[in-house]
């Protein structure tokens, strides 16, 4: 530990700790522009400096680590004066009309500095150079004009994404924020995460949706868990007068820490289903508006009518709560309780596992933050499931290993170190040998001309899966794996004769929630009723043509969609951000949902509609839901 003094108040900090670290956690306030809490201290902005005393000059506290008896001041003249030089600078380089920006307000880090130094106008002229605007991008645009250099979205792209995306090119006042080697941005590497927005100081770097919507003073934040996967990214949802503005990472969140994908940032910014706002009831034929009442009378005529003759289908986007009630009604009525989930088998091929094993085999993905080596199966994990690939992507540069066994295009392909092209129907015999080679019982070449391998990139796969000190293996369970039993069995010996730790992606968010009720991902349904609780998920229309076999349907929906049409019954109910509740993600975190937005009037919750429907048909729900998940037999520790 180290002590040291600032602003006359000692503390004292761990060894390695930068002055700038230091001062915050004694809550004093160093302005900076080119920092970020989640990136590598850079030095570049200087807006920093401090004075260290028996230093000859200003110090950058950002890059500058803490001393024994090290004595810092943060607010003297001297000090105020080389801000407000730095400042002059910045504002003289490029064309900030702050009155005209986007994100002027409030919202811009570099003209809130400004105001703090009581600046309200510019005292050196700028060089009034004009920089295109690149609006390329789907969901960002990028704005050279405002832009600083401080190069908080390059190093965020490099550090916490791992893609890579941007750089600068020219040198000094001539720099230019450019993706890859100059192309447009929609034309670019990127995948749309929209990382570098979130941790641009200024509007440079912006959505499509949020400028002038309202700035960070005028707008309320409700921290909730994203629902795009089964990752459960922690978010800041923003919203004005019940209108979503933004969605935002949660720097604190335990889980990704701060990332997201394009589903969870951007896809629901450009939602355009139409919403359902009354019960419907079909009649001659036609769906038409009814009262509640109505709609839950006719319902339960319909249930009691085929009792132990029906399905009870849900989507993993339900909370515990509604999916505990839900399992009420199909318990009293001996009803199948299933999922919408396609990736049903390999799924269902992991529960069973794990009922068939002493202990969960499969770890947290904190483990995936320090690994050396990634070995990734069964789904392009940079399509469905991209917060893992940032967390595999970023280590590359430290040398990671990334080996992949696909025998399709993927988003790996250009930073695998190795591809194994193995034929999906093969791959639980792969595996099987794979484990074998790594234990040394086999000879590679005799393994590599029996799936017509490359043996040198055979052999180095190998290698690496032996050295790696920290290996992990990623298997993912969105494609049609076949003999997805063997491939599970085999995945898990794999992990064991490695030594590595194994996460499953598991399909959508709340998946493991919903087998721990006992909800089935089989995907096998029986009887002439189905009672289906969409929530607002947007089925396939190969999932959707399997539903529209049964005779009857009563439809629980935010959303209209061709299952709605062809529905008996139809209840509106509430979406993803208008919920509250609880769901288990990928390893097992038991996770809040809050609402951020307020449903509209006369629409229910998915649970409130669930309870009503067991209060009219006479059953009350007493199951526990806390309670069965400790019972669970999970592949990964629920806690």
């Amino acid at each position: 530990m180290v002590k040291l003094t600032i602003d006359g108040q000692t503390i004292e900090v761990e060894n390695g700790t930068t002055v700038l670290n230091a001062a915050r956690q004694l809550e004093i306030d160093i302005p900076t522009l080119c920092d970020h809490p989640e990136l590598t201290p850079y030095g570049g902005c200087r807006m920093c400096l401090v004075e260290i005393e028996g230093a000859r000059t200003l110090q950058p506290s950002c890059t500058l680590p803490v001393a024994e008896d090290m004595v810092v001041r943060t607010d003297t003249e001297k000090i105020h004066a080389a801000r407000k030089f730095v400042l002059s600078m910045i504002f003289s380089e490029r064309n900030h009309f702050c009155p005209y920006c986007q994100v002027s307000g409030g919202d811009c880090e570099l003209q809130n500095s400004a105001y703090d130094e009581g600046m309200t106008h510019w005292p050196i002229q700028p060089n009034w150079q004009s920089y295109p605007i690149d609006a390329s991008h789907p969901f960002i645009i990028l704005e050279n004009n405002r832009c600083i250099l401080c190069r908080r979205c390059v190093r965020a792209c490099g550090e916490l994404v791992g893609n890579f995306t941007l750089g600068f090119e020219e040198r000094g006042a001539d720099s230019t924020l450019v993706a890859d080697l100059g192309l447009p941005l929609g034309e670019s590497s990127c995948i749309g995460c929209g990382t570098c927005v979130q941790v641009c100081p200024t509007g440079s770097l912006i959505d499509r949706w949020s400028a002038y919507q309202g700035k960070e003073t005028e707008v309320e934040s409700t921290k909730t868990t994203c629902m795009g996967c089964s990752i459960g990214c922690g978010i800041d949802v923003l919203t004005r007068d019940n209108r979503l503005v933004r969605i935002e990472g949660n720097w604190d969140d335990e889980v990704s820490n701060g990332l997201l994908c394009d589903v969870g940032r951007f896809h629901p910014m450009v939602e355009d289903r139409e919403r359902i706002l009354t019960p419907l009831i079909k009649k001659d034929g036609k769906l038409k508006a009814a009262t509640f009442d109505e709609a839950l009378e006719t319902a339960g005529e319909l249930i009691t009518s085929n009792q132990g003759n029906f399905s009870g289908v849900v989507s993993t986007r339900l909370s515990m709560e509604t999916l505990a009630k839900f399992k009420t009604v199909c318990q009293a009525f001996d009803a199948k309780a299933v999922l919408t989930t396609e990736d049903c088998q390999a799924v269902s091929a992991i529960y069973e596992k794990a009922s068939n094993e002493s202990k969960p085999f499969e770890g947290k993905i904190d483990g995936l933050r320090d690994a050396d080596c990634f070995l990734v199966f069964g789904e392009d994990i940079t399509k469905d499931h991209q917060v893992l690939s940032f967390f595999a992507k970023r280590q590359i540069p430290a040398g990671a290993e990334l080996i992949q066994i696909t025998e399709s295009d993927s988003g790996f392909d250009k930073f695998a170190t190795c591809t194994l092209p193995v034929n999906n129907k093969s791959l639980a015999d792969f595996l099987s040998d794979l484990g074998k080679l790594v234990k040394g019982d086999t000879e590679t070449s005799e393994i590599a001309k029996e799936y017509d391998l490359d043996t040198d990139s055979l052999v180095y796969a190998v290698n690496a899966l032996n050295t790696a000190e920290k290996p992990v293996i990623i298997f993912g369970t969105r494609n049609d794996i076949s003999g997805s039993q063997k491939v599970v069995s085999a995945a898990v010996a794999l992990s064991k004769n490695m030594d590595a730790m194994m996460v499953s992606t598991k399909g959508n968010i709340n998946s493991l929630g919903a087998a721990g009720l006992g909800f089935s991902a089989s995907g096998d349904m029986k009887g002439d009723l189905m009672v289906m609780l969409l929530a607002d998920e947007e089925l396939s229309q190969c999932t959707q043509q399997k539903f529209e076999k049964a005779k009857s349907k009563i439809v629980f929906s935010a959303y209209i969609s061709p299952l709605t049409a062809s529905a008996d019954i139809v209840f509106p109910v509430q979406n993803w951000l208008e919920q509250n509740g609880h769901l288990v993600n990928i390893d097992g975190r038991i996770l809040e949902q809050k609402s951020a937005l307020d449903a509209p009037e006369g629409i229910f919750s998915n649970e409130e509609s669930i309870e009503k429907l067991a209060e009219m048909l006479g059953k009350k729900s007493t199951i526990s839901w806390e309670k069965e998940l400790k019972s669970f037999a999970s592949p990964v520790k629920i806690a």
